[in-house]
């Protein structure tokens, strides 16, 4: 219980360190960050607190999904229900802390009052972008266990795809909710890149499954895959056995802006449903245990550092506990009781599983 506790916390903390109000997850540059870091006191000097470090709405959205995972619901559909319901009310929270345009785009087509069709949104070219990955760790922590995998795939897909309803969209959720299972499963880090792509062929199956919009998925689908399939052969983990990442020297904070815009789609690292975990991911394997390694690689970076950073925090809370976190980081964090709350109520859901695999 205390790893689900510490992922949900330290998800909060990645977040509000990589937002920083806004001032870093808009900065380029992952040098200019940790030189302005460095002028603070370093991160073992820092004190997060509500007014100066608050969260953004990626984590806010994290919690929205949480809190419906938590509800006792007897189908699948009722719980799509239950996620459509306070999908619409999170918009309320998310004024002034500059909501991703495509989440608030995708609840303008969510029916609420729509019993049959309240979740079903239209195709969204639009909607690749890192909100639906930001928010589905909390889906794989309901549902960890593997024999519980054909319900995370199906949660995941829907969860992403009622705000992101395109491929790079969905399968960011997809993947989130799959390494925070393999986390909490207690999976080499260096393994879940390998299994992932595995598990998206039953993704794509769900989805024929619905045949809700395939035309426009089969366009789409395979860019994902691709981009998933090119960042392991460049870490040469894409074969079983291959269990030592290469990583280039030296890996400082210019290098590493290079390789994420590389990854990225239009040069902003981080912006997508594959790379924002995709770089979460890639400071777990390169970080280890060492927390401030993690920060560096996944919250102090140019881009979308706010995405990044909730993944890569909830991630490393699930792997790695609290222990090895500075206390100012998570002591007064912005709604940390809620936080702890919705861990342990995931926790007791996920261990007393009523049968909901239909």
């Amino acid at each position: 219980m205390e790893k689900f506790k510490a992922g949900m916390v330290l998800g909060g903390v990645g977040d509000a360190l990589g937002y920083r109000k806004g001032r870093w997850e808009g900065c380029t540059s992952g040098k200019k960050i940790q030189e302005e870091l460095a002028s603070l006191g370093g991160l073992g000097a820092l004190k997060l607190d509500p007014d100066n470090w608050p969260l953004s709405d990626a984590t806010l959205m994290h919690m929205t999904t949480a809190e419906a995972l938590i509800t006792d619901y007897w189908c699948l559909e009722d719980l799509y229900r239950e996620l459509v319901r306070v999908n619409v009310e999170a918009m309320v929270s998310l004024q002034g802390r500059a909501p991703d345009p495509a989440t608030v785009e995708g609840c303008v087509y969510l029916k609420p009052h729509n019993y049959l069709l309240a979740w079903h949104t239209p195709f969204n070219e639009k909607g690749s972008g890192f909100g639906a990955a930001a928010k589905a760790m909390c889906v794989g922590m309901r549902y960890w266990q593997p024999d519980r995998i054909n319900s995370l795939v199906e949660v995941s897909v829907e969860t992403g795809r009622m705000t992101h309803n395109h491929p790079t969209g969905f399968l960011g959720s997809l993947t989130t909710a799959l390494f925070a299972s393999y986390a909490i499963q207690g999976k080499p880090v260096v393994t879940w890149g390998r299994e992932l792509m595995k598990v998206i062929p039953r993704a794509e199956e769900y989805c024929r499954k619905t045949i809700r919009h395939i035309a426009e998925y089969q366009e789409n689908w395979f860019y994902f895959e691709a981009k998933w399939q090119f960042y392991l052969e460049e870490r040469e983990l894409e074969e079983e056995g291959q269990n030592k990442p290469a990583f280039p020297e030296p890996y400082d904070p210019d290098e590493t802006d290079k390789m994420y815009k590389r990854w990225s789609s239009e040069g902003r690292a981080g912006r997508r449903g594959h790379d924002a975990p995709m770089i979460a991911y890639d400071a777990l394997l390169a970080a280890g245990s060492d927390w401030a390694e993690l920060c560096k690689r996944a919250m102090f970076h140019g881009g979308e550092s706010e995405a990044t950073g909730l993944i890569a925090g909830c991630l490393y809370g699930l792997v790695h506990g609290l222990s090895k976190v500075p206390s100012g980081l998570y002591q007064d964090l912005d709604k940390r009781g809620r936080l702890e709350e919705l861990g342990e109520a995931l926790y007791k859901k996920a261990s007393a599983e009523k049968c909901t695999d239909k």
